[in-house]
């Protein structure tokens, strides 16, 4: 088991092998990341979207002081590798970019990602050059010491609904010239379009699990690297909350009981081991 942060970062990057996608969940607190370890999983991410949820709010809320304290407090309470969803890096221009990878370094992190989504409506993806020049100030920072902090850069333009693969593409090859780790395009569901995003980089590629894409199998016959699932396990929490409140409001029923004599067997066998 790696327990030094270096050790962690190399041991992340080992773990992207084209074909041979790694799982890694995305955990939205210390019980969720607890969880996911005892069931095998061997890397694991933050969630901007289940960690907003958390504390009552919706994607793209949280602050980056927010986000750091938290994934801090993820990587510091497991022994797995953790990479941060830390959206735009809370800045526009690169210098504001490398002071966050900074700061995810300091954080204890083995990686994190970068997007090109502004957050402008009106402007919602930054242009291509400035684009590029964000991704390599990440990287300038992520590699300069000893902890190679696994730099994952992601073109957004699908998950945002801007459907134009070859400017995906584009940008994706862009942001390897920088030096990324691994390289994101969240939103693709086709298999011909993963498919060319695979033989147009050298670096690993990651795929986001949505409705409509290919199985893991099919992923990696594909090539696939790495598969996240964004906040999915979150809502799915969320989700089974709700129905049993719901039950319990609307029925005066208790058959939640059954899901959450399932859910304590879980965290007895998890955290025992935490």
């Amino acid at each position: 088991m790696t327990n030094t942060q270096t050790d962690k970062a190399k041991r992340f990057l080992e773990l992207h092998r084209r074909g041979d996608p790694l799982l890694m969940p995305n955990a939205w607190d210390l019980g969720s990341a607890a969880l996911l370890a005892a069931l095998g999983f061997q890397a694991l991410a933050t969630t901007s979207s289940g960690h907003a949820a958390t504390l009552g709010r919706l994607d793209g809320s949280v602050t980056r002081d927010e986000a750091l304290a938290h994934a801090a407090t993820l990587a510091g309470g497991s022994d797995l590798p953790v990479s941060a969803d830390l959206e735009n890096a809370f800045a526009d221009e690169p210098g504001g970019v490398a002071a966050t990878i900074g700061l995810a370094v300091d954080a204890g992190l083995a990686g994190c990602s970068v997007e090109d989504y502004s957050g402008r409506v009106d402007d919602p993806i930054y242009e291509l050059e400035l684009a590029r020049e964000r991704v390599a100030a990440a990287v300038e920072v992520a590699h300069a010491g000893p902890v190679k902090l696994v730099l994952t850069a992601r073109a957004e333009n699908h998950i945002r609904g801007r459907d134009d693969l070859a400017d995906t593409i584009a940008r994706l090859e862009a942001y390897q010239e920088a030096g990324a780790d691994v390289l994101f395009a969240p939103g693709l569901t086709s298999a011909d379009d993963i498919r060319r995003v695979i033989e147009s980089v050298d670096r690993p590629v990651n795929v986001l699990a949505v409705r409509g894409a290919p199985t893991v199998a099919e992923l990696a016959s594909l090539g696939v690297a790495r598969i996240s699932i964004g906040g999915a396990f979150a809502f799915a929490a969320l989700a089974a909350l709700a129905d049993a409140a719901e039950e319990l409001r609307d029925r005066g029923t208790f058959g939640y009981l059954e899901r959450a004599a399932a859910g304590v067997k879980a965290a007895r066998s998890a955290f025992a081991r935490s």
